[in-house]
């Protein structure tokens, strides 16, 4: 019994070890090296994905070829459009002591230069005077010259003096001198110039048209139309007004700053950007429109502000912006203006810092990561193989690509979607699925159907 026992577990443990060497030699078979699972299909980042064009359209992809270029660095930071002072807004004062009689001109209306925008009635006792002074010394010159021309001859035959010649002569001059002290006076107190040639003729003024600023030629050219907007009024009918009080305030938006703001660890490189004279890239946003076309791409630096806000601890840089306008008629005939870029609105500024030449810019989307591998996709009609690249920087729209020879000028380069055709890349590696697949716009890969 005992023999039996023995040596039906000798058997036993035979069987067993067949069976086990069985699965072991099965094993093998899958796995050749012996820790690797054998794929239908090995995963080589060299085999190309091939995709139709319905896949492509879905993936909307877009090829560009490689070209070498020079691509700054830059710091990104925000911006608001502000009135350059001095410039973007202009106060109207009265030029005399008076009464608002007239209102041309109001809030929202525009106005050319030298057009009419208030009457004022004088009201200055002094105003007055000067002109009845000046009338009056204006006539006692024209009555001593008249003297002086009837006693000339008298004089040259001795039955004057002589020195009731040089009388009249300095009386004449004193007179000259009054005179102009009369219309300096005048001048002074806001009176025109014709106004003051008036007054010399005895037609005293009354009231004084207060204009619009004359515009400077040199600012525009011929054919271009420019006006003023009225932006506020500070006076109203029948108001009495001082010399020098403030009736209106004129907007001239042709000229703006853009205020950018930053840190003062940014302080060296903005300055450095103000004195190398590089211009900072606007990003508007939403500010293209297809009435106005592109906005300017480039600003240059105007100044660097030299304090720092206490509160926020940032400082100031001011870039210098040319502004747009277009003109309208409203039902009425009234003329209006409208500008493309006004105070307050926003942008994002892009502040160069570094110089690299010789580089491939590729929109961000080009580029895929895999640690610390990064890949780009040439296109060869229907086939995109993947090429490893050095990535010198990343931002939040490029990515900057080291021209080392991995990959060269005149490559057609996918411009998006890498993300997309990496997945698609792996799923055809490891599942050994066809090259002629199905994608969807999702990058999801699906055998031809």
């Amino acid at each position: 019994m005992r023999v039996f026992i023995a040596t039906s577990l000798v058997v036993a443990a035979a069987l067993t070890g067949v069976w086990g060497y069985q699965q072991w030699r099965a094993n093998q078979r899958q796995l050749p090296n012996g820790n690797k699972p054998m794929a239908s299909a090995p995963t080589n980042a060299a085999i190309p994905v091939r995709l139709s064009k319905q896949a492509r359209d879905n993936l909307s992809l877009v090829s560009k070829p490689l070209q070498s270029t020079t691509f700054w660095r830059t710091i990104e930071l925000p911006g608001v459009i502000v009135n350059r002072p001095g410039v973007s807004d202009r106060g109207v004062v009265s030029p005399v002591s008076g009464v608002v009689t007239k209102i041309n001109a109001f809030p929202g209306d525009t106005v050319a230069p030298d057009d009419p925008l208030f009457t004022i009635r004088l009201v200055s006792e002094s105003l007055h005077e000067s002109q009845m002074q000046l009338y009056k010394a204006t006539q006692d010159i024209a009555i001593a010259e008249q003297q002086r021309t009837r006693l000339a001859e008298a004089a040259q035959s001795g039955a004057i003096p002589q020195s009731r010649m040089i009388e009249i002569d300095n009386e004449i001059k004193r007179l000259n001198v009054s005179v102009k002290a009369y219309e300096q006076d005048l001048q002074a107190r806001g009176l025109p110039r014709e106004g003051i040639q008036q007054a010399a003729q005895g037609k005293f003024v009354t009231e004084v048209v207060v204009r619009a600023f004359h515009e400077n030629p040199d600012d525009r050219t011929p054919d271009s139309y420019f006006a003023y907007e009225i932006q506020s009024l500070k006076v109203e009918l029948g108001t009495q007004v001082e010399a020098g009080q403030l009736l209106c305030s004129l907007a001239d938006h042709r000229a703006l700053f853009v205020e950018g703001r930053a840190f003062k660890d940014d302080m060296p490189l903005v300055q450095t950007a103000a004195k190398n004279r590089w211009e900072v890239e606007a990003d508007f946003g939403s500010e293209t429109d297809k009435d106005w076309g592109e906005p300017p791409s480039h600003l240059p630096i105007h100044h660097v502000a030299n304090t720092i806000d206490p509160d926020t601890r940032t400082f100031a840089f001011f870039l210098t912006l040319a502004n747009q306008s277009q003109s309208y008629t409203t039902p009425e005939g009234s003329s209006r203006l409208l500008w493309r870029f006004r105070p307050g609105g926003r942008l994002n500024l892009r502040v160069p810092v570094e110089k690299l030449d010789n580089v491939f810019v590729l929109p961000r989307d080009a580029v895929v990561q895999e640690g610390p591998e990064a890949y780009v996709f040439r296109q060869n009609g229907e086939l995109f193989d993947r090429r490893p690249v050095r990535v010198l920087l990343e931002d939040r729209l490029y990515a900057v690509i080291a021209n080392d020879g991995s990959i060269t000028p005149g490559f057609f380069i996918a411009q998006n979607g890498a993300a997309s055709l990496n997945r698609v890349l792996k799923a055809q590696s490891t599942s050994g699925t066809p090259a002629n697949v199905h994608v969807h716009a999702d990058g999801t890969v699906h055998a031809a159907h």
